[in-house]
């Protein structure tokens, strides 16, 4: 298909402009998911084809080892040009039978081999745009190969540029080596369309192929700041007047005043019903050592959730693309999941609360990294028929903290 449509409405988008190494890590406010769209050129059974023909140096080929000048919709290579390109037995795209992906081998002059129209982005909106690629020249071969360089820009209608990123030189190695280059970017309130732009600004010869897939655009979820608890202190109390002696009046026949009754603090185990108004009740927590990985870290609270009683089930995912994120879980100061890695599939906990287990805290702590820095993570929560989405993000330096209260 020619042009390819989301679902987005007037709007510019503004690229940051990136250089060199492209392993970025996503800002530290903001959660990336619901895919705007994706372009994975499809299957063999279900094609997703773009009208290429106004390429000035650039052909379709229809086999899996197009020659310079040319480019190619295929969904692996083998053998080509005598060995010199890596094989792929398949596309990038996970679970997808028979899928395509995109090949290029450069034109001997350096121009434009990608074109697509794109509309349906929502104004004042930050996105993140994605794409994977990977040198397709073995390292070792006939001559010194060529990298590309790919200057990726999105421009109106009537060819103005309004922003771009470049890749950087993507070297040859001799395995496959897929590389997610990506930049983040925010519409302004005003724009209809916009053409994305791929462009291979080295000239061609000994090598300077490549292939890519999946590109995507996803839209930023900002993560709620943290609630800061405040600390109110109790008023002092008054001081007690100094007592002066009394001689007491001599007096006959008089009764002594009865003796102030004593305040009864009880447990909730010790109550036989629930708690009347003039009742207090004392909740007793266990003292549990704070884990060294909580007390050297920030642990800024993220979401506070009050319910009625209910058992919670709470369900942890990796956000956004699987990445090998990992995590560990603290419940009040005590280990509830150890190194767990994050996917598709939920850690899935539950949680009762009641009046007996009043107060709750959950502490995220990032094991790791992943591939794309930093740790982010989706925790769904269902209890008494409402549902909780928390965005998660922590560091090597920071944790964080849901706190759950029973609702009085």
């Amino acid at each position: 298909m020619g042009k390819v449509f989301g679902v987005l409405k007037n709007s510019l988008l503004i690229l940051c402009f990136l250089v060199g190494d492209p392993v970025f890590a996503q800002p530290g406010a903001c959660i990336f998911k619901d895919t705007l769209f994706k372009i994975d050129f499809g299957t063999q059974a279900r094609p997703q084809e773009f009208n290429l023909r106004a390429l000035r140096n650039y052909q379709r080929a229809n086999n899996d080892c197009p020659n310079d000048g040319f480019y190619s919709y295929s969904t692996k290579t083998s053998g080509c040009f005598n060995d010199d390109w890596i094989t792929l037995p398949e596309d990038h795209t996970s679970g997808d039978a028979g899928g395509r992906m995109f090949f290029v081998n450069a034109s001997y002059q350096s121009s434009v081999y990608f074109l697509a129209e794109l509309r349906g982005f929502k104004p004042n909106t930050t996105y993140e745009f994605g794409v994977w690629m990977l040198n397709l020249r073995k390292l070792q071969g006939g001559c010194t190969p060529i990298p590309p360089n790919i200057v990726i820009s999105l421009e109106t209608p009537d060819g103005k540029r309004v922003s771009a990123f470049q890749t950087g030189k993507i070297p040859p190695t001799d395995i496959a080596s897929w590389r997610k280059f990506y930049a983040v970017f925010t519409t302004p309130p005003d724009g209809i369309s916009l053409t994305l732009k791929m462009d291979n600004i080295i000239d061609g010869g000994c090598g300077n192929d490549f292939a890519m897939d999946d590109l995507t655009f996803r839209e930023c979820y900002m993560i709620e700041p943290p609630v800061v608890a405040r600390t109110i202190s109790a008023p002092k109390p008054a001081p007690k007047a100094e007592a002066k002696p009394v001689t007491p009046a001599k007096t006959e026949n008089v009764e002594p005043k009865a003796k102030p009754k004593e305040s009864i603090i009880v447990a909730k185990k010790d109550l036989p019903h629930e708690p009347k108004q003039n009742q207090v009740r004392e909740v007793i927590l266990m003292k549990v050592p704070i884990p060294e990985v909580i007390e050297k870290r920030d642990n800024p609270i993220i979401k506070t959730i009050t319910t009625a009683p209910a058992e919670m089930v709470l369900e942890l995912y990796d956000n956004g693309q699987v990445d090998d994120d990992t995590v560990s879980i603290f419940h009040n100061n005590v280990l509830l999941v150890s190194k767990a890695r994050l996917s598709e599939k939920p850690i899935r906990m539950k949680i009762k609360v009641d009046e007996a287990n009043p107060y709750h805290e959950l502490v995220m702590v990032a094991e790791n990294l992943g591939s794309i820095p930093p740790n982010t993570s989706l925790m769904v929560i269902t209890a008494n028929g409402k549902r909780y989405e928390v965005f998660i993000s922590s560091s090597e330096e920071k944790n964080a903290k849901l706190v759950i209260n029973l609702k009085e």
